[in-house]
């Protein structure tokens, strides 16, 4: 039983693809069941059309999903969003949250007081700043975001090593007190394979993370990330094996904002 949750749409402004490729991808791939979860606009957080939907495209994106629920009834689809945990609009996000038929929320921590730092454009950021420095930052963001509420999946945890900067100094009680974090949240997290693309070329969550978060009892997803039809379902047969070796064996699925444990 294996679903992929985290799977973008051009309507995001930098993937590419029809929401109908992504949907016969998972099919040809054998998922039962698959989720979409675009970057959501977010009036409180205004960005170029090139990071997250145009409000005005959000209402399609919700229509699309629904006609492809009806048109491919022998693959579940569900209907998630990625959104951004910014300090300080918890509520107004929880508000917005509120208004739509969602299955899941992804919550992400793209952004250190206004830095984007997984956009290679602003890569020297971590030399400013410091790599030390925007990990604990980094870390305490995530922290803050499980404590919110907010969120059902706790999206590629350890997003901060994308480029392949490591901490000089051992940050072992950093991930033990944002693990506790998640796991006191009772939110679930995700192995997310887009890390595997990446300049790093490891899973998000690494492993030492993973294995707190097992020893912690935290639930785990599946996403692939795929901002391309080709790459939905990437890499989850290392997914798999690295939760398996780790200790998981079963794997959350939600609907209508529940979450559910089925066998991996």
């Amino acid at each position: 039983m294996l679903v992929d949750y985290h799977i973008h749409t051009k309507k995001c402004g930098h993937a590419r693809g029809e929401m109908h490729e992504y949907v016969e991808a998972a099919i040809a791939r054998g998922l039962p069941e698959m989720g979409f979860s675009d970057h959501m606009p977010l009036p409180y957080l205004p960005l170029d059309e090139e990071y997250v939907m145009p409000a005005a495209r959000f209402p399609e994106y919700l229509a699309d999903a629904a006609r492809l629920q009806e048109k491919y009834p022998r693959i579940r689809i569900r209907l998630g969003v990625e959104a951004d945990f910014i300090p300080g609009y918890t509520e107004q996000l929880v508000q917005i949250l509120s208004g739509y038929p969602l299955d899941y929320v992804y919550g992400s921590v793209h952004f250190i007081d206004g830095w984007l730092h997984d956009d290679s454009r602003f890569i020297d950021g971590y030399q400013r700043r410091g790599v030390d420095n925007v990990y604990r930052d980094y870390f305490r963001l995530v922290q803050e975001a499980a404590e919110s509420g907010a969120f059902d999946i706790l999206s590629h945890l350890d997003l901060v090593k994308k480029f392949g900067f490591r901490p000089q100094r051992d940050i072992r009680g950093l991930l033990e007190e944002t693990v506790a974090a998640v796991a006191e949240s009772g939110k679930c997290i995700e192995i997310n394979t887009s890390g595997l693309r990446k300049p790093v070329k490891e899973i998000y969550p690494g492993r030492e993370l993973l294995e707190l978060l097992f020893q912690a009892s935290v639930p785990v997803t599946l996403g692939s990330d795929a901002h391309a039809p080709e790459e939905v379902a990437s890499d989850f047969d290392l997914a798999v094996a690295l939760l398996r070796q780790v200790g998981y064996r079963r794997i959350a699925t939600f609907r209508r904002r529940r979450r559910y444990l089925v066998d991996l």
